[in-house]
């Protein structure tokens, strides 16, 4: 039986979802019967030990990656059984992406990378997505830079960038993985600054894989994973309360 559309405010959801490597006694359960909604105009933290699921939750979700079993929602698309060309067109025009290691063309200046997506897409901005793009250019601190190459811009810059072409289609919902990984602390908090920014402001939900209790406790919400599970489902929450409770589950594991 298919589900019914989603709920009201209901950006994206996994209902039952798994998703198992292997067979027999090599079998690996990576994600283990999860449902969960991902709110509109929510920043959410994603949280777990190394092989929680977390990243498999993820990429499950956005798209990249195919479920053992149940079902993925984008709105009210249900994306679990599309194409790879479906999945592709999707990725680029309702999901949003930024990555730890920036992931920007290195040929391509500030400009033609934030407009990246709709080159692929065989288009160019209309005048009120420029309009867009111009105000998210402004607003990350990028127009003296539009014509620099991302060698030519530190870290940050370059984290900013992946922002902006993240931004740039006002896509339905951006996954951050572990978006301060590469940054020092000070540049790690401008851009989860950046990031709740566009939650709060723009309505732009968000959902951010971390290990990083410092990055999680800027989200709305976390979610702790352990054992392919979500073991916690949490509102804000300081550093320290999310440092504890990893520690806590670290030491039952």
């Amino acid at each position: 039986m298919q589900n019914p559309p989603s709920d009201l405010g209901l950006i994206a959801r996994a209902v039952r979802l798994g998703k198992r490597y292997g067979a027999g006694t090599g079998e690996v359960v990576a994600l283990d019967d999860v449902s969960i909604g991902l709110r509109r105009g929510e920043f959410t933290a994603i949280m777990g030990p190394s092989g929680s699921g977390k990243s498999t939750l993820m990429h499950l979700m956005a798209g990249l990656d195919t479920p053992t079993s149940g079902q993925v929602w984008l709105g009210d698309s249900d994306i679990t059984d599309l194409s790879d060309a479906q999945l592709t067109v999707l990725r680029r025009r309702r999901i949003g992406f930024v990555f730890q290691s920036f992931n920007l063309i290195p040929t391509l200046d500030v400009r033609g990378n934030i407009v990246l997506p709709f080159e692929l897409d065989g288009r160019r901005p209309s005048r009120e997505e420029q309009a867009w793009i111009d105000e998210l250019v402004d607003s990350l601190g990028l127009t003296a830079r539009l014509r620099h190459r991302p060698h030519e811009l530190s870290g940050g810059q370059q984290q900013r960038v992946a922002i902006a072409r993240a931004l740039a289609t006002r896509p339905d919902l951006v996954f951050a993985d572990e978006p301060t990984g590469n940054l020092d602390s000070r540049t790690g908090r401008e851009v989860l600054g950046l990031l709740a920014t566009a939650s709060s402001r723009s309505g732009q939900s968000i959902a951010m894989v971390t290990h990083d209790p410092i990055a999680a406790s800027h989200a709305d919400r976390i979610l702790f994973l352990a054992d392919g599970r979500i073991v916690r489902d949490s509102p804000r929450i300081t550093p320290e309360e999310i440092s504890a409770y990893m520690l806590q589950m670290e030491t039952a594991a």
